[in-house]
């Protein structure tokens, strides 16, 4: 019914039979390896387990179990009973630890592979179940039913992976295999190029007695937890030493260090301190999920609230009325953000305003206290992942672009090209650390003193940017210039840019055509022989000064640019015949005739034109312009187009008249 080539050993294959048994072969052998015997009618599906500790396989029969054997050992070490009919299809994940089996009863049943218990029934109405396929370094499983297909996303999207930004360490898992990577000890002379990937080196920790669903440092780093399959387990982030356990679906670290939260189930919080429980409480309606940080975020079951409460006598604070599926909190506690499933929430905590509250025993209500929390902004913008430096919050959305959003203003960083997930800012290096769903790291750089000014800049207090600019290296001016010239400060920018270029653009749209006329002439010696780019500059300066009616300037910058048509209308407009005559001489030699003809032709000068028309070889329409304008110089011309002609077809060239050898006679 079915065979499958062993991955760990591609010369062994497995075979299913509705002769009841699953039989091993060996490629270039006519005789089974051995046979397992165990269901009791015909097996239908069979599947390898993909991971390296564990010689299993699985398979399904007609007599609607589900049974995992060890090939190595050729005994059945688990049966899983669930379904109502024949088991069609059977597989085992390739990446999470869980296997899924497929029915003719219409179901896909997921079971945990350590535990084997049944994690979830999923039914879609499409009839008997025929096969089922995961995608290799994917959540996404396929699912191929009677009527139809179905593709399904299982498990966590984002790895299991976690970053001590004071210590530079990575801690991720891969499966059961917990590894770690020092960023510091990178090869001595390695450059961390922006955007592009950190040549790292993982060192391997040791296997975690879990399946890591989520890891997580705590503030300091000194300590790391690896939640999942319903425990967690705190661990030394040095060593890997275990430091405490226990029961939990959820688990957060607090503010301070030693304080985290747990979410057993969906009624019953506990809050420890120092590893020890302090207090549990079953808020008012239910728990589906916890968040942590200056304060403990709990989302209700109902869906009717989000609630934060405080860390130290768990007190309400304030009930909102949306469901976030993120919270990230600011390192000052001031300001948190509110990710939804379709837009971000920037609100204020006014602790002052807490804490005279409770002081007074006023303005408290069943939801909290009413101003303990003010709406700073809100954004139409899918948060992925995020991380607040300073007042700045840096996120990814669902567009694969990294925003940071400050004072209402969002700025993009850079533009990525697959999904990736913020890790962390080190504040000592400026730079922020992404990483994606194969543990690649990627490093941006993003100045801590720029977010600084660009803060106090839309703050409004350009006394605290004034102060902080100096800190701003000069490479990094530019963007600081950018940026002030989108807010709309154009002078600011100006005087802050250090990029010619982009001063000479200020300048431009300022009007300061002086200095303008500065820039272009520095950039025009630095780049020493004549550019485009340089002709281009001059002739822009040149328009503006034109409309400023600064003609001197308008004058000068078009000489520089080599612009003749618009000196050509300049010389016309002004009626400057010497400028007029310099410009038919110029373009000339530049071989512009048409530009050098119209000129000569504006001042008369029709001797010069027909020169123009011989010298460039257009003798047939020298000889037009001659009988039109100096028919004293036809036959000259006639002559020379005859001669031409005749050197590449002489009974052409003879049949060109010259109009002074012949008569006319009019008919009578």
């Amino acid at each position: 019914m079915q065979i499958v080539i062993n991955p760990k050993d591609n010369n062994t294959f497995a075979s299913a039979s509705l002769d009841t048994t699953v039989k091993v072969w060996q490629l270039g052998s006519s005789i089974s390896n051995f046979t397992l015997e165990g269901h009791e009618k015909g097996v239908n599906c069979v599947d390898y387990y993909h991971g390296g500790d564990k010689p299993y396989l699985i398979s399904g029969a007609d007599d609607c179990l589900v049974k995992i054997w060890d090939y190595q050992n050729k005994t059945c070490v688990q049966t899983l009973e669930s379904h109502t009919q024949n088991v069609s299809a059977v597989s085992f994940h390739p990446e999470l630890p869980i296997l899924l089996t497929g029915s003719e009863d219409g179901t896909i049943r997921i079971w945990h592979a350590g535990t084997y218990r049944l994690e979830s029934s999923l039914n879609y109405g499409f009839d008997r179940v025929w096969t089922i396929s995961s995608m290799h370094g994917s959540n996404n499983v396929a699912i191929g039913y009677d009527e139809g297909t179905i593709m399904i996303k299982v498990g966590r999207e984002e790895p299991a992976i976690s970053m001590d930004v004071n210590g530079g360490k990575i801690i991720w898992a891969k499966h059961s295999q917990m590894q770690q990577v020092n960023l510091k000890a990178l090869p001595e002379g390695t450059e961390i190029k922006y955007g592009v990937r950190v040549p790292v080196m993982a060192t391997d920790m040791g296997s975690c007695e879990i399946y890591p669903q989520t890891i997580a440092h705590n503030p300091n780093g000194r300590f790391v937890v690896v939640c999942g399959d319903g425990e967690y387990i705190i661990y030394t982030a040095m060593a890997l030493r275990n430091k405490a356990f226990g029961s939990a679906q959820e688990f957060v670290w607090a503010f301070d260090s030693s304080e985290y939260a747990t979410l057993e189930n969906s009624s019953t919080i506990k809050v420890f301190k120092n590893f020890k429980e302090r207090k549990s409480f079953k808020p008012e309606y239910g728990a589906e999920g916890i968040y942590g940080g200056f304060m403990l975020g709990v989302k209700s079951i109902s869906g009717v609230a989000f609630s934060f409460y405080d860390w130290e006598n768990l007190e309400l604070i304030r009930r909102i009325e949306i469901q976030p599926r993120h919270v990230y909190w600011s390192e000052s506690g001031n300001l948190v953000c509110l990710a939804t499933d379709d837009s971000y929430y920037v609100l204020k905590y006014n602790a002052a305003v807490v804490t005279r509250a409770r002081e007074t025993n006023s303005n408290i209500t069943e939801d909290g206290i009413e101003d303990a929390f003010e709406v700073v902004g809100g954004v139409n913008e899918i948060v992925k992942t995020g991380l607040w430096v300073g007042d700045c919050f840096i996120y990814t959305n669902s567009v694969n672009r990294i925003n940071y959003y400050v004072g209402g203003e969002i700025v993009t960083i850079s533009h990525l090209d697959h999904t990736m997930y913020i890790l962390g800012y080190v504040a000592k290096e400026n730079r922020l650390y992404l990483n994606d769903k194969e543990l690649n790291i990627v490093s941006y750089s993003l100045l801590l003193s720029v977010l600084e000014y660009q803060t106090a800049v839309m703050r409004g207090d350009f006394e605290t940017a004034d102060r902080v600019l100096p800190t701003i290296p000069q490479e990094h001016r530019t963007r600081v210039a950018h940026f002030l010239e989108k807010q709309g400060f154009k002078q600011q920018a100006h005087a802050v840019s250090t990029e010619p270029e982009h001063q000479f653009e200020l300048a431009l749209s300022l009007g300061e055509l002086r200095r303008a006329k500065q820039l272009a002439e520095e950039a025009a010696v630095a780049e020493g022989a004549p550019s485009r780019s340089s002709s281009a500059r001059w002739s822009r300066l040149g328009a503006a000064a034109s409309a400023a009616a600064d003609t001197d300037l308008t004058k000068t910058c078009y000489q520089n640019a080599k612009d003749y048509s618009a000196l050509l209308l300049f010389a016309a407009s002004t009626v400057d015949k010497a400028l007029l005559r310099n410009v038919a001489q110029m373009s000339s030699e530049e071989g512009v005739e048409n530009i050098s003809f119209m000129a000569y032709f504006m001042m008369n000068d029709l001797e010069a034109c027909l020169n123009l028309l011989i010298q460039s070889d257009k003798l047939p329409e020298a000889a037009f312009f001659a009988r039109s304008y100096i028919p004293s110089k036809e036959s000259e011309v006639v002559k020379l187009w005859r001669e031409s002609t005749s050197a590449s077809n002489k009974k052409l060239g003879q049949s060109l008249a010259d109009p002074e050898h012949y008569i006319i006679i009019g008919s009578l």
